[in-house]
């Protein structure tokens, strides 16, 4: 029987409609808005203790929040707009340094290019190139179809071989956007293949299951996801330390493998496929596999390259001192020479995001900003005020501060951009609170922990919207098993704050 194998691509994201139809309205009235509201915060009457810098910053910050939100402007382009803004509306600030002068364009051109240094921009712009040489070798595909091979024909052995091709990907293709999009052409080449109905709950029940385990093991992988190099881009300038690896995989693995087991029975239960098993399943799957004839010589020494890549990863601090930045663009370069290399700069430059590199380093400059002129510690004051979070346990601050970040995710189409605009404001919270012997920096992860939570709406993340675009299932079936999946999240968010994480002193430093 003739098998379909679709193409993959790092575009393949690019290529699905990552907006619902009918939302012109919506994104012209989220520039108009976004317009207004910084105007008005921008020309509102100083309040005390907020420089002036400070609330341009925060006429910025609501900017870029609607901009966000309604996805008024394409993202790199809204990161282009808000660093000009940053630019020219700090430039005419008083400089706290120097009273008698404004900050200077020279100055505040520095701090809206901020970003760009942060070594955590490297590494997502490395993280793009593996998954770019990932998809040129083919070798992402092949390690999918060698774990389904294995499985039987039955229909929920299959939804576990996808979820374990889900979790290996997320140790080696560091890129939520690119596993997804490697992922989904398999299963419907798989669907198409079998003549299984394209509309049927087992066709949804996969798609659906590959997008969230995605976005479940950003949670305990450091590297799968964009969003979690912002959290430690903050950490760093902020406290001058990191969180290694290990360290993340540690506090966050146990997290997400409790929660994939939950995914499982949720999708198998809510949305049970029609049958229960596909005659021939694994034979197809092993001419597809077959098809991509033996391993080339460029698949095993990117294997090599990513296996190697992993050990550094995940021994630093340990063995080594050297950090994941530096590692990843090593191994990058390695792929881009001429005998050690596995394709060329064109060919790494395919379908290359460029603009969530643009995205991600001008969100870094926002943190940065809001930090350095006050802002975020004046918001975070008035936070900390109004929850009475002053003297509260380390556990009911990370309660509250979860519930705010799963609500607010509902009107954010990227995690990166949420963790940009709100993980500043959470270290400002987690400073200003006097709880006793609070840690910081585990507070921050276990929060950016819950950045991911984006299981609810198709688009709440880019890998729901590839999932969406195959037309297996409808936007409410993505809803309500995503509510289940996050009641799942927030039930084991509350044991593990109120066991694992304590004992391991992620919250408090405090016995």
């Amino acid at each position: 029987m003739n098998t379909v194998a679709l193409p993959i691509a790092p575009a393949a994201a690019a290529s699905v409609p990552l907006r619902p139809p009918g939302t012109d309205l919506v994104r012209r009235t989220g520039l108009l808005v976004a317009l207004l509201a910084l105007l008005i915060v921008v020309a509102m009457p100083a309040p005390a203790g907020l420089p002036q810098s400070g609330q341009a910053m925060l006429g910025i910050l609501a900017f870029a929040i609607i901009v966000w939100m309604t996805e008024a402007l394409d993202y790199a382009v809204s990161g282009i707009v808000i660093a000009g803004l940053m630019i020219f509306l700090l430039a005419l600030a008083p400089d706290a340094a120097k009273p008698a002068g404004d900050i200077g364009t020279a100055s505040a051109l520095g701090i809206a290019l901020s970003g760009f240094s942060n070594s955590a921009v490297a590494l997502v712009a490395a993280a793009c190139f593996i998954a770019a040489a990932m998809t040129v070798t083919g070798l992402d595909r092949r390690i999918a179809l060698v774990v389904l091979s294995k499985v039987d024909a039955r229909t929920n052995h299959i939804v576990v071989g996808a979820m374990v091709v889900g979790f290996l990907l997320s140790f080696i293709v560091p890129s939520t956007t690119a596993r997804v999009a490697c992922l989904v052409p398999i299963m419907m080449g798989f669907i198409l293949a079998f003549k299984v109905d394209k509309r049927s709950r087992f066709a949804g029940l996969l798609v659906i299951t590959a997008a969230q385990t995605a976005s479940v093991w950003n949670v305990g992988i450091k590297t799968a996801a964009a969003q979690n190099m912002v959290a430690v881009g903050f950490i760093e300038k902020q406290f001058g330390t990191s969180i290694t690896w290990m360290e993340w995989f540690i506090a966050g693995a146990p997290f997400s493998a409790l929660l994939s087991v939950a995914v499982y029975f949720i999708m198998t239960r809510m949305m049970r496929p029609e049958m229960k098993e596909i005659a021939g399943g694994r034979a197809a799957i092993r001419e597809q596999l077959g098809a991509m004839g033996r391993m080339t010589w460029n698949e095993w020494k990117l294997l090599l390259i990513v296996l190697v890549l992993l050990g550094f990863w995940s021994t630093e601090k340990v063995l080594h001192d050297f950090d994941t930045s530096s590692t990843t663009i090593v191994a990058v370069a390695l792929m881009l020479m001429p005998r050690t290399g596995v394709m060329n700069w064109k060919e790494s430059q395919r379908g290359f995001p460029w603009g969530t590199v643009i995205l991600f380093a001008v969100g870094i400059s926002i943190g940065t900003a809001l930090l350095r002129t006050n802002a975020a510690g004046w918001l975070a004051n008035l936070i900390v005020q109004h929850l009475g979070l002053q003297d509260a346990s380390a556990f009911a601050i990370l309660m509250l501060l979860s519930l705010f970040l799963i609500v607010i995710h509902l009107g954010f189409a990227s995690a990166t951009a949420l963790a940009s605009a709100m993980i500043p404001i959470v270290i400002s919270v987690l400073l200003q609170v006097k709880t006793p012997g609070i840690n910081i920096i585990g507070m921050t992860m276990l929060l950016q922990f819950v950045v991911s939570f984006g299981f609810i709406l198709p688009v709440n993340a880019p890998q729901n919207m590839i999932a969406y675009g195959t037309g297996t299932f409808d936007s409410r079936d993505f809803i309500r098993t995503g509510l289940v999946i996050t009641l799942a999240a927030a039930i084991l968010l509350v044991l593990f704050s109120l066991t694992y994480w304590p004992w391991m002193g992620y919250m408090s430093t405090a016995p």
